[in-house]
């Protein structure tokens, strides 16, 4: 939040919109620089800029960044969604995760059924396998920690120590 008197050389974006002089009290100075006419623009066609200062003076002042931004955000989500707004991408973000959990649920339910159907010879007493040959010019990324050749190929005797 930065003091109103950065302000005192050119107006807050609401008094620049509201076309009128801004005051070094203003309660909008703090949250609507001149920088983002838009913001505010939005706010105000939404909510009004009454109903915006009355909020403002009524919230405490440590709360008042979090109102102006959370009325930012839904000024913007009801200009391009005017039925639904915020909650609109919400929806839509729930019925993704839906989608994306049945998903994942599936790939688990084929991970299962192709680890039953496949024979594991240490359950008919064989020795485990040796892991698989790495491919050519393989070097392993000191970043990835999902190499796709497992710790058995970084030890020594590729996998033998057992």
């Amino acid at each position: 939040m930065a003091s109103s008197s950065v302000y005192s050389n050119s107006p807050c974006a609401a008094c620049k919109f509201l076309r009128r002089k801004c005051m070094p009290d203003c309660i909008f100075a703090p949250y609507f620089p001149p920088e983002e006419p838009q913001k505010f623009a939005n706010v105000h066609k939404i909510f009004g800029a009454s109903n915006v200062s009355k909020l403002l003076n009524e919230v405490q002042p440590h709360q008042r960044e979090d109102a102006v931004n959370s009325l930012a955000y839904e000024a913007e989500a009801r200009i391009k969604d005017p039925v639904y707004g915020c909650v609109g991408a919400i929806s839509v973000l729930q019925r993704q995760v839906i989608s994306l959990q049945k998903e994942l649920d599936s790939t688990n339910a084929d991970l299962i059924r192709y680890t039953q159907i496949l024979p594991n010879p240490q359950e008919h007493g064989g020795p485990s396998p040796p892991p698989p040959p790495p491919p050519p010019f393989y070097c392993p990324s000191p970043w990835n920690n999902n190499d796709p050749l497992g710790e058995a190929y970084h030890t020594s005797g590729g996998g033998d120590n057992m």
